[in-house]
């Protein structure tokens, strides 16, 4: 080790920032199994000094935590694909915050620009489950003057030829200053994403912050984890968050009682995806019952869509309520977002 260290004595160490990635993986290899005991690691044969000097430069790049540093050995898992297994895994609860908190890291560096009052927000997005999927693409104005879709829905005073095949677009006064007198039950794209902007980055304190001035309704008997999850379930639907709210949603999620975080799967429409899950074996006070899923994209960390198993859904007798089993997507009430941006005017997309 001293000769490698003299190999790049005028190195910089790294920062916590650039390790956070290379934690992760080295922290999910000893927290990934359900059970949260730790694998047990064989002595690796000695190699020669040649071979040890390039193990121990990789080795020492990929991480240092709590003072001691891993080595894989060929047969270990993961050694050959630089992962630290495959397959569909549901995490421990502290391997889920540690994925959470990656996710938390990583999009809070992100830069954010506000859109021009006169832009308009892009989303794509299918509906899926109890019938065929339904696929529509939406644009709003910035400042909430106006609205566009496809496919269009016939209006009163709709003409008799009416296509809604095709782009309709309405346009309306600025309410802006009436709904902020009235409250925030409608805002503006502005206005929502302003207020998001307010919030501090604490998650405890974001979530109170959210809590009081969201305005979704009190469901009676709803707990404090129910709440703070539909809260963020909400939130995620909003096509533009500032960075650092982001951020404070995973950890929040990581807060909330029993949630954890699926590895390796794919979302409803066949996207490589993580998933962050809660399961209520008996119904909420909101009605919702069974396995509650929340998509992400596994690098960027991008929202990608939820999926809620319907209140009528029996697992098979004998299966746990955690079970990391695939949906099935004829019993759940399923949402994805396809495609989203910032577009200068209704019928372009990104």
């Amino acid at each position: 080790m001293n000769e490698l260290n003299e190999l790049r004595a005028d190195a910089p160490l790294p920062d916590a920032g650039r390790l956070a990635p290379q934690r992760a993986l080295l922290t999910d290899e000893f927290r990934s199994r359900p059970d949260g005991r730790r694998p047990v690691f064989t002595r690796p044969r000695p190699v020669g000094r040649r071979t040890f000097l390039a193990v121990a430069g990789a080795v020492t790049a990929l991480a240092v935590t709590g003072g001691a540093v891993v080595l894989l050995s060929d047969d270990a898992p993961g050694a050959r694909t630089g992962t630290a297994s495959s397959g569909r895994q549901l995490l421990s609860a502290e391997a889920s915050a540690d994925t959470l908190e990656l996710a938390a890291a990583t999009v809070e560096k992100l830069g954010a620009t506000e859109p021009g009052p006169k832009q308009w927000v892009y989303e794509k997005s299918t509906s899926l489950g109890q019938q065929a999927p339904q696929t529509s693409e939406r644009w709003t104005r910035w400042d909430g003057t106006g609205w566009a879709r496809i496919p269009g829905m016939r209006l009163p005073g709709s003409p008799p030829d009416f296509d809604r095949n095709k782009l309709q677009i309405t346009y309306g006064p600025n309410m802006e200053a009436k709904w902020k007198k009235e409250g925030y039950d409608d805002r503006s794209q502005r206005q929502f994403y302003r207020f998001l902007a307010t919030l501090p980055g604490d998650p405890d304190r974001m979530m109170r912050r959210i809590r009081e001035e969201h305005a979704i309704g009190d469901i009676k008997g709803e707990t404090p984890a129910q709440r703070d999850w539909r809260e963020i379930d909400v939130l995620y639907r909003s096509v533009l968050i500032p960075p650092k709210v982001r951020a404070g949603m995973f950890r929040a999620l990581a807060k909330i009682p029993g949630a954890r975080v699926e590895k390796g799967i794919k979302d409803p429409v066949g996207r490589p995806a993580i998933g962050v899950t809660v399961t209520y074996a008996e119904p909420a006070a909101s009605g919702a019952q069974g396995k509650q899923e929340i998509f992400f994209d596994p690098v960027t960390y991008a929202y990608l869509g939820e999926a809620a198993d319907l209140p009528s859904m029996k697992a098979p007798k004998g299966t746990p309520a955690s079970s990391p089993g695939p949906h099935d997507w004829s019993h759940a009430i399923v949402s994805v977002r396809n495609a989203w941006g910032v577009v200068d005017k209704p019928g372009e997309r990104p």
